[in-house]
């Protein structure tokens, strides 16, 4: 029995390491490629970043955090809004920045 729950924490260990955390932001102003890849950079500087996706049309920006990090949603918001955006809605999503590119990819076509 002792054995069976060592197993078990550390199979929901492993799954809690491997979970992906994007914070996705709703923003209104960008308009230009120059807005979005200001805004990339700027997240991109921050520590807990693994990566950034911009997506002009649909008025998204995405953050995911690196493997075992969480990101500080306020200086996310506030790093958009000090370049001059307004963010209407955060929220935490599950899905990959890579995930989200590609859907958005496979909805153009």
């Amino acid at each position: 029995m002792k054995h069976t729950l060592i197993l078990l924490a550390a199979l929901l260990a492993a799954g809690a390491a491997q979970a992906v955390t994007t914070t996705k932001l709703t923003v209104n102003g960008m308009v230009c490629a120059f807005c979005a890849q200001g805004i990339e950079k700027k997240l991109k500087a921050m520590p807990a970043t693994e990566a950034v996706y911009v997506n002009l049309a649909d008025k998204v920006v995405a953050v995911q955090a690196k493997d075992g990090q969480t990101l500080d949603v306020d200086k996310i918001r506030a790093e958009v809004k000090d370049a001059g955006y307004d963010v209407v809605k955060v929220e935490t999503v599950a899905d990959t920045v890579d995930a989200m590119r590609s859907a958005a990819k496979a909805g153009k076509q």
